[in-house]
């Protein structure tokens, strides 16, 4: 329960320092992700697999970065509005990415899934999901 609480005071205060522009940093451990069906609709989302790399949150400069075999770059076009209620924390960015594709990122905690963190990149054609944890 401790291990609980005190990961959400650690991602309060990580949010809390987009204010401060220091860097936030995650790290993934698994990746999933779905695309569009010819009818517009979304397909399941795949199995989660393993997926060990860094993500770089870069308020200072408007940056997140995912460093993939592939680095992928996303500049913060807009914050917007952070949704916290009962059951999550949601922190969404709208971005345009180092291919010059536009795409929302959304930091998502749902707090009834034991504070589970998760991070979104949605492209109209296509979503990625990294379950992350933040570094020390």
């Amino acid at each position: 329960m401790k291990a609980i609480q005190l990961l959400i005071v650690c991602l309060f205060l990580s949010f809390g320092s987009i204010a401060s522009a220091q860097p936030i940093l995650f790290q993934t451990s698994s990746v999933s992700f779905t695309d569009k069906k010819d009818n517009g609709e979304w397909n399941e989302w795949s199995d989660f697999v393993d997926a060990k790399v860094l993500i770089t949150l870069s308020p200072k400069k408007d940056l997140i970065t995912i460093n993939s075999s592939e680095v992928q770059s996303f500049k913060i076009k807009a914050y917007g509005e952070i949704t916290d209620n009962d059951e999550v924390n949601i922190v969404p960015f709208e971005c345009v990415d180092n291919k010059f594709s536009k795409c929302n990122i959304l930091i998502i905690t749902k707090k009834k899934e034991n504070n589970r963190v998760q991070f979104y990149i949605t492209y109209s054609e296509v979503k990625f999901v990294y379950n992350i944890y933040p570094v020390k």
